[in-house]
């Protein structure tokens, strides 16, 4: 099977084919999700909170992408790795959006940059894809303006917002965007978006009428603590079975029942004898 393209993506929205993208950080991660027949892997500056433990994704370096890109795509063979620019990675000019969207591919070995933003960042978006460097917007909750957003809040909520999504959306996609993440947006307005383009639309908290939907694989596995955004469905509670598991291990290694015989090496009868 061939790896999979932004072109492909194309495809998939002509042909009416919902497509599946979630995070991956790390090489073992984007085996067992490429396995699972995910299209698109996303390494995406969210790493910062779930991989690295920071409050939000503004931390996050290129350092720290370039390094987690390299892992994810050693991890597969067919799927499009698409990976997040950083905050200021690109917002400042657009010679650092080449510079720095260069290095997540050709250091990084992702086949495509993510990055956020509106109608401020286009020029980059066209001077990124005029060189060879696919791209893919996000509009919605941009979490790299968490602090300009007053929180991790819906967007698109009132008929002005809505209309600016839209607006933004066909600049975006005027600038060259191969397909465009849409988070926490109501899902008409995720729907109208999605019905406007000719690029494919990816969801994460915007209803069902995305071309495809994306998630945090720490939270649709339960590896997340604290409350459940309302837009995750919980797949598999693995949390709480690797809290069990390592509970039990750690009451085996007390009990001196691991390792047991199974779990041991042999010796010949002479190398017994010679102790």
């Amino acid at each position: 099977m061939p790896r999979i393209t932004v072109l492909d993506l194309q495809k998939f929205k002509t042909q009416r084919h919902r497509f599946s993208m979630l995070t991956a950080y790390d090489h073992w991660t984007a085996r067992l999700l490429e396995q699972a027949g995910i299209e698109v892997l996303l390494v995406g500056d969210s790493l910062g909170m779930v991989m690295h433990g920071h409050e939000s994704t503004l931390p996050v370096t290129m350092d720290m992408m370039v390094a987690h890109a390299q892992a994810v795509a050693r991890g597969t063979e067919h799927a499009l790795v698409v990976a997040d620019m950083p905050f200021l990675s690109y917002q400042v000019s657009v010679e650092d959006a080449l510079r720095n969207g260069g290095r997540l591919l050709q250091q990084g070995g992702a086949g495509a940059v993510k990055l956020e933003g509106g109608r401020a960042v286009a020029p980059q978006i066209a001077a990124l894809t005029a060189a060879g460097i696919p791209v893919m917007g996000h509009l919605g909750l941009t979490p790299q303006s968490v602090h300009q957003l007053g929180g991790y809040r819906v967007q698109g909520k009132t008929a002005t917002d809505a209309r600016r999504i839209l607006d933004e959306a066909r600049t975006l996609q005027d600038a060259g965007v191969f397909a465009l993440v849409l988070e926490c947006v109501p899902r008409a307005v995720a729907e109208r978006i999605t019905a406007a383009l000719s690029i494919p639309t990816i969801g994460i908290g915007a209803g069902p009428h995305c071309d495809g939907q994306v998630l945090v694989t720490h939270d649709m596995l339960g590896l997340v603590g604290g409350p459940r955004p309302r837009h995750v469905k919980i797949y598999a509670p693995l949390g709480d079975a690797v809290t069990e598991a390592v509970r039990r291990y750690r009451e085996e290694v007390a009990a001196g029942v691991f390792p047991g015989e199974a779990e041991s090496f042999g010796s010949s009868p002479e190398v017994a004898a010679a102790l």
